[in-house]
């Protein structure tokens, strides 16, 4: 598909034409055109308004003819954005912000006819080119739900860590303003969401909990639904049975927010330092492009990168709800296991450690530092217990893995840094093999050693580093750790003795 661009009233437009018309560009070469005012008079698509507003979208992604939606921009009610611009060579996609030479490339477009640029970086969200519109709607906004009394099914008590928290996160949604909640592994940030969530539905805000892991939004999905039921909650995933929904609170993986444009007013970020939104700089600018012009950001982690702490205000829970000290790391030197692995053995400290554990019937986590360690690993563990098994972020069954753990099926999980994040088991018990090796950094040391003691009911519990050499990051964490326990004691936040 090209565009041609035509003049009415000194004003330039843009509309699609076919391919074999020979005044048809590539979006990207038309300088700038206008929108239409709006027609009144028009009887627009209700459906096609509820699938648009707030969002920017490939016509592709619409099931409309391509007819029915340029006569909206005629009259007014949609508007054409370039995919991607380009300036003095340089391009841009206007989609994910991407603006990295290496990471455009060309093919051969039937669409275009031409050779065609597009963006790499969001290939996976659908292909963005040069000949390539995006479709925002600029008509009237959506009625929303009527807003009766928003009801709130819980029941429990905050901390008093949690209150103050609470209090913050009220204020940073309500003020529209960005708040970073830096809370332990276990302090209960979901609990601390609850009344702005609240407070924000009950003022027709549209908000979204969004997390770079797709595991931290089917845990936090049917927990939201339980606690709003009275609310509409769609969740926003690749696959989900979902997409196409309106609704007020939406919780999504953050690559979904891709597709949202102006549309928020507040947006929570539950653990902003986890791959791949630490290191994408595209999900940051999805982020931000899903916001309004004035919306509120607040993040959550246990374990903030220093730019973060450095330039967002900041409130800090540094005790579990429970009131007991966070599980601090006990390292225990093994020698060389890699050499031990090969020969298809492990070293007895290890083993001893794990069947003291089996036998008392509590449920582990071996983290080991790669996919070829774990399937080694696994092979020779099954012959202690046949029911270990193990994870891994390919794992097809890895859903159905976690849930037979929960249940008391599977004892221990052999498991990459996949589980280090939103995985909640009682009376859990941790062991790191080859916890010197890099990619155990300082972060991901402290949310694994995070997964133990959470419950009120188990509040102690084994973490173990099994090492061949201590690394910089396994004491940085073990330091931290203790940093938090002994700053939650002396805020009065952790009981005595």
């Amino acid at each position: 598909m090209k565009f041609a661009s035509f003049s009415v009233n000194e004003k330039i437009f843009i509309r699609p034409v076919s391919n074999n018309e020979t005044n048809g560009l590539p979006i990207s070469s038309i300088k700038e055109w206008s929108t239409n005012p709006i027609n009144v008079n028009y009887r627009f698509n209700g459906e096609l308004q509820g699938k648009l507003e707030g969002r920017r979208l490939l016509l592709e992604q619409l099931d409309v003819p391509l007819e029915e939606i340029h006569e909206h921009v005629e009259n007014g009610y949609i508007k054409y954005h370039k995919g991607i611009t380009e300036d003095n060579n340089a391009l841009k996609c206007n989609r994910c912000g991407n603006n990295d030479e290496a990471f455009f490339a060309s093919y051969p477009c039937a669409r275009c006819s031409l050779k065609c640029k597009y963006c790499r970086k969001c290939i996976l969200m659908g292909r963005i080119a040069m000949c390539t519109a995006l479709v925002s709607w600029c008509g009237p906004k959506c009625k929303g739900p009527e807003i009766g009394n928003i009801e709130m099914n819980w029941t429990g008590k905050l901390s008093l860590g949690q209150e103050r928290a609470s209090e913050r996160v009220v204020n940073a949604i309500l003020k529209q303003e960005d708040l970073l909640v830096w809370a332990v592994c276990g302090a209960g940030k979901t609990e601390v969401l609850l009344s702005g969530i609240k407070q924000a539905l009950q003022m027709n805000m549209k908000i979204c909990v969004a997390s770079p892991r797709v595991d931290v939004i089917h845990e936090l999905t049917p927990r939201f639904k339980n606690v709003f039921p009275n609310v509409e909650v769609i969740s926003l995933y690749g696959g989900s049975n979902d997409r196409g929904k309106i609704s007020n609170f939406v919780l999504a993986t953050t690559h979904q927010l891709i597709h949202y444009y102006k549309y928020f007013d507040a947006i929570i970020i539950d653990e902003v330092d986890a791959f791949p939104y630490s290191y994408d700089e595209m999900l940051t600018v999805a982020v931000q492009n899903a916001k309004k012009e004035v919306a509120s950001t607040v993040l959550l982690s246990a374990t903030p990168g220093k730019a973060i702490r450095v330039n967002t205000p900041t409130i800090k829970i540094p005790a579990r709800y429970h009131r007991s000290p966070l599980p601090v790391p006990s390292f225990c030197w093994i020698g060389d296991w890699k050499k031990k692995l090969a020969k298809n053995n492990i070293t007895k400290k290890l083993y001893n450690w794990l069947k003291k554990r089996l036998d008392a019937s509590n449920p582990i986590f071996v983290f080991v530092p790669s996919v070829e360690v774990m399937k080694k690993l696994v092979t020779i563990l099954k012959k202690l217990d046949g029911r270990i098994e193990s994870v891994y972020a390919e794992d097809k069954s890895r859903k159905e893995k976690v849930q037979q753990f929960r249940e008391g099926k599977i004892p221990c999980l052999v498991t990459t840094t996949i589980l280090e994040r939103g995985v909640t088991v009682p009376n859990l018990h941790v062991a790191v093999y080859g916890s010197e090796e890099s990619v155990f950094s300082r972060s991901a040391l402290v949310q694994i050693a995070g997964r133990v003691g959470r419950s009120q009911d188990y509040p102690i519990g084994d973490v173990v580093f099994f090492h061949y050499g201590k690394s910089r990051a396994m004491v940085e964490a073990r330091a931290e750790i203790l940093a938090m326990n002994k700053e939650g004691k002396e805020l009065g936040l952790l009981n005595e003795g």
